[in-house]
């Protein structure tokens, strides 16, 4: 079946906020741990899942209160450390102009999301952005895919979900999608080779080689 609908992930996928990431992180073990310092290795598993997870995967205790500090420094350097990926604006302008549907599926909350589309000025292009306060279940379950597609009104079987973590690629499996990874992942191509995507892009413009067929 001919491809018509592609979701995207956005940190790290659309927009490179890995740096921010990062810088936020380590902001916040900083003010919570100052006698332990993390490298940024050990934070590198923290950038995917939400921030639930990954903060109460450390202290349980005050994981919610470390999820304030974190955005209150993410918001604020947000516009200074966020830049889009190379070849992003211009493949995602592209697939709007042929017709296709698009959408982002993320695990980032929804006004977060806003500041890096507008700041990027990709905006303009999505017909739907399912965010972390659309769902109960994040990715890798399936649903925040599958509520993109019944809001577009696209199948599984029509739809490749692209991503730069492992995430996104056994989300879209588990909802039945085709799923491409992005050489360009902080975590490295190899990483998400080992959950076998049905392609890898080099560059964000390999999909319009792809969805040609």
């Amino acid at each position: 079946m001919a491809i018509k609908t592609l979701l995207f992930d956005l940190d790290g996928t659309l927009i490179d906020t890995n740096e921010l990431i990062l810088q936020s992180f380590l902001h916040t073990f900083k003010t919570y741990f100052p006698d332990r310092h993390f490298t940024r290795e050990e934070i590198l598993p923290f950038n995917g899942p939400t921030l639930h997870e990954s903060f109460s995967s450390v202290d349980p205790d005050r994981a919610e209160e470390m999820i304030v500090e974190y955005r209150k420094f993410n918001h604020e350097k947000h516009d200074e450390l966020v830049t889009e990926f190379p070849g992003v604006f211009d493949t995602i302008k592209t697939l709007k102009e042929k017709g296709y549907k698009i959408g982002v599926v993320t695990t980032k909350l929804r006004n977060t999301v806003n500041m890096g589309l507008k700041l990027t000025k990709l905006d303009q292009f999505f017909d739907v952005v399912v965010t972390l306060d659309d769902v109960k279940n994040p990715k890798p379950d399936p649903e925040p895919v599958l509520l993109a597609l019944r809001l577009l009104e696209s199948t599984p079987e029509e739809t490749i979900m692209i991503g730069d973590n492992y995430q996104d690629i056994v989300a879209g499996k588990n909802a039945g999608t085709k799923t491409a990874g992005v050489a360009w992942s902080h975590k490295g191509k190899d990483f998400l080779l080992e959950y076998k995507p049905d392609f890898m892009l080099e560059n964000m413009s390999d999909l319009l080689d792809i969805v040609k067929g």
